[in-house]
């Protein structure tokens, strides 16, 4: 039987008009990803600017707060800021009081995530919430007890002593990312050596730590980047300028007694104050990569 034009279905012409009135999933994830972009752009200028400046102003004569080009480049600026006094050896005491702080905390929060992770207890929860208060408790909270416990006992203008001061600090957060990465490796592996006669610590230091190794070395970043920018505990606690960081020394170039503030020799000092850091990152980068490697060829 023949079918004339007017009875067949317009169902279907109507989706597909009603189609093309509306955006396609293409074009909205075009438009998604156009303002993803956009936002990102705005980001990175937002951190670049003051890069931009940094640089800028080391290398010029005579520079603003503004960002412009140098009209003269000079490297004046490094050359009056690389002396011992003023770089190298507040350089080498924050090595030592962030370094120090960071070792401080690194072991000591693997030892305490260890039992935290593998044992189960009654106070275990309780002990993780007071961990995880902790982590966002202001050290400016404590440094005026801290301040007066440290004179009684003679502590003030100690190195060691700020360098054990600082490791505590970070320990909240690092017992914390620290046993989140412990959980990650699965006991089964441990109970098979326990079964050969191997103690805890044995366990922990020939299968725990190299399968966990990427996060001893995140938390061993976070730990130190964070103790290098500290300012105000090495402030309060150190009083021999002899003693003091890059953190603290930086303050120097904000004295008006000494003609104001020294724009260019700030920004080279802040260039050499980033190196360490840098150096840090990429080294143990590349360690990163290669644990992650390791990990999986061993839980494979």
């Amino acid at each position: 039987m023949a079918i004339t034009q007017a009875e067949l279905p317009t169902s279907g012409a109507g989706t597909v008009a009603g189609t093309r009135k509306g955006p396609s999933r293409r074009s909205v994830h075009a438009a998604g990803k156009v303002a993803a972009n956009l936002v990102l752009v705005v980001i990175g200028l937002a951190f670049l600017v003051p890069l931009l400046w940094v640089v800028t102003t080391s290398v010029a004569e005579g520079q603003t707060l503004r960002v412009q080009w140098p009209e003269h480049f000079t490297g004046a600026n490094f050359a009056n800021v690389a002396t011992t006094d003023i770089l190298f050896r507040p350089l080498l005491n924050g090595l030592i009081l962030c370094g120090g702080g960071t070792l401080v905390t690194v072991v000591v929060a693997i030892l305490a995530a260890y039992p935290l992770s593998r044992y189960k207890s009654r106070l275990k929860r309780p002990f993780l919430l007071t961990i995880l208060f902790t982590t966002g408790l202001p050290i400016t909270a404590i440094m005026i007890p801290v301040y007066a416990m440290f004179t009684q006992l003679n502590l003030i203008d100690q190195m060691w002593s700020a360098t054990v001061f600082m490791g505590s600090t970070a320990l909240p957060f690092g017992i914390w990312l620290m046993k989140n990465f412990m959980d990650g490796v699965p006991v089964e592996l441990e109970e098979v050596a326990w079964t050969d006669g191997a103690s805890s610590m044995a366990t922990l230091r020939r299968i725990v730590l190299p399968l966990m190794w990427p996060g001893v070395i995140v938390v061993t970043i976070f730990t130190f980047i964070g103790m290098w920018g500290n300012f105000f505990v090495p402030f309060i606690l150190l009083i021999d300028p002899n003693q003091l960081p890059a953190s603290v020394s930086i303050f120097t170039f904000f004295d008006p007694q000494h003609g104001g503030v020294q724009y260019g020799q700030l920004a080279a000092f802040s260039i050499f104050y980033c190196i360490p850091v840098a150096v840090l990152y990429l080294v143990m980068s590349r360690r990163l990569s290669g644990s992650f490697a390791l990990g999986g060829a061993l839980k494979g």
